[in-house]
């Protein structure tokens, strides 16, 4: 069963975001808030607890499309090819923030994300988020919270998520309430910006 654990976005503990990321180091899934709805994430580098995701989202690994989450835009270079400066200047522009961004993955993809041609790049404006990214060194993967419900797409309840998931995943964090529209994703792997999804984040920027 899943431990809850709660945290604040002002100033997450450092000794639980510590015992969080240790859970994610030992190949567990763990749901998180970020600065739109709650993610279910786990180490990139982990191919048994990417596995796992892939078997409680129904899909194969290989054909997944999930998230990298970042703590900031430092390591871009790990995971993407080389950018032209009009599309680092959308990035610098809009990150941390309620944002996807679609960019050409490179060859030093992790291998479980080897045939990957592009990548979902995060960086959300949430300190627990990012708080957990950067202690754990590397990116989360992750996918959105849905709900079963028709009209709320996603649940925003840290509690109802524990219900809902505490014998799927390791630990929950508390963070308080999300929000219950998910992220803006634009394509920007050829060079254009492509509207993939309408979310938080305003089209403006573009």
């Amino acid at each position: 069963m899943a431990e809850l654990i709660k945290l604040y976005e002002e100033n997450p503990n450092p000794r639980q975001v510590e015992k969080v990321v240790n859970v994610l180091r030992k190949g567990g899934l763990v749901i998180y808030p970020t600065d739109t709805v709650y993610g279910l994430g786990c180490d990139i580098t982990n191919t048994k607890a990417l596995e796992r995701l892939a078997r409680i989202k129904g899909v194969k690994l290989e054909k997944a499309n999930w998230s990298f989450v970042c703590a900031d835009l430092s390591n871009l270079s790990d995971y993407v090819r080389q950018i032209d400066s009009s599309t680092f200047k959308i990035l610098k522009r809009t990150l941390p923030g309620p944002y996807t961004f679609i960019l050409p993955g490179n060859n030093n993809l992790p291998k479980d994300f080897k045939k990957k041609k592009t990548v979902g790049i995060r960086v959300p404006d949430n300190n627990i988020a990012r708080a957990l990214v950067a202690e754990l060194g590397n990116p989360i993967v992750s996918t959105s919270i849905r709900d079963d419900d028709d009209i709320l797409e996603y649940t925003t309840d840290p509690e109802l998520i524990y219900e809902k998931w505490q014998n799927l995943v390791d630990v929950v964090i508390d963070g308080g309430y999300g929000d219950n529209v998910a992220s803006t994703v634009i394509d920007l792997s050829e060079g254009e910006p492509v509207v993939v999804r309408e979310g938080k984040g305003s089209l403006d920027i573009l």
